[in-house]
């Protein structure tokens, strides 16, 4: 316990290279609780001190950690093409309300090799009007890759926005055969 009688919420981390470059995992007791792209040091670094200050313990680099082996290991997998979804425990906590909903909607209902348009996961989670509210929802999204906002894309058949760049988007498609390989 802490000094104010909480109990500490453990966080571990580990930076796995991949095909779309180094990805930062993070989890806690709960699950897996981030995922972030391009974490180079300094992404790294900001990455931590986020999730430093919102679970209230400072992240502890373990790459051995049971969960954090076994994300690594289907993470590797799924950029082999071996694998085409995530079996992990997730920790939620760092989203809520609409977002979170909506985000859980997309990883139980759009598979790998298939995309959603905004407007069409608004009105799963019963507001067709929020086409907008989802690409927020998206881009708030603490667990890109495992939860699939790569596979959100725009009704008139844009690929859309999404953090971690559009080159990492289309890569992602890419590899679940949505879009073709670029070819250079």
């Amino acid at each position: 316990m802490d000094s104010d009688g909480r109990y500490e919420q453990r966080v571990v981390w580990a930076v796995v290279d991949t095909g779309i470059g180094p990805l930062l995992l993070a989890a806690t007791r709960e699950g897996l609780v981030n995922v972030v792209f391009h974490a180079t040091d300094e992404v790294r670094d900001k990455a931590l001190e986020r999730l430093a200050s919102r679970l209230g313990s400072e992240p502890v680099e373990d790459p051995g950690s049971p969960l954090l082996a076994e994300a690594t290991s289907q993470f590797h997998a799924y950029f082999a093409g071996e694998r085409r979804s995530f079996e992990l425990p997730l920790d939620w906590s760092l989203i809520s309300g609409f977002n979170r909903e909506v985000l859980r909607e997309l990883a139980t209902t759009v598979p790998f090799g298939t995309v959603v348009g905004y407007g069409d996961l608004a009105g799963r989670v019963g507001q067709p009007g929020a086409a907008q509210a989802v690409g927020m929802a998206m881009g708030a999204n603490p667990l890109p890759v495992i939860v699939p906002c790569h596979r959100v894309v725009e009704s008139g058949g844009g690929i859309g926005g999404f953090g971690g760049g559009l080159e990492t988007k289309r890569r992602l498609l890419a590899l679940e055969g949505v879009l073709p390989e670029p070819l250079f």
